[in-house]
């Protein structure tokens, strides 16, 4: 009788690595190419700089879109990064869990504040 010990074996948290690892790398693109398109419409922009010139470099829809999909991939970098140091650094369960619940509403609640402000709710 064969005996194979590690065929089952699951480690925890294994399965997140390459999902992570390039969900941040596009997340930071995508914020890193919305940056550059900001950075153009100021410096390219004609007139003073100042509450209107702002107010007109968002006011396109495509540029709320653009901002909103940015939002969510800021949340979501955010989240993998803070589960990972969580995950890593966080020995007792019930703490990291706690730490996790509160990263995850501190996030909704920042979200629902950048839609308000972005949409003017």
């Amino acid at each position: 009788m064969s005996v194979n010990y590690g065929s089952k074996r699951v480690v925890v948290g294994a399965h997140y690595g390459l999902r992570d690892w390039l969900a941040q790398r596009v997340t930071g693109l995508l914020m890193a190419l919305f940056t550059f398109v900001v950075l153009a419409q100021v410096i390219f922009g004609k007139g003073p700089m100042g509450y209107d010139k702002w107010a007109g470099i968002f006011s396109a829809q495509w540029m709320k879109t653009l901002t909103f999909a940015v939002i969510i991939a800021l949340l979501y970098h955010a989240w993998v990064g803070m589960r990972e140091i969580f995950m890593d650094y966080i020995q007792p369960v019930y703490v990291r869990l706690a730490l996790q619940v509160f990263a995850i509403v501190w996030l909704v609640g920042c979200a629902g504040w950048a839609i308000q402000v972005l949409w003017r709710l």
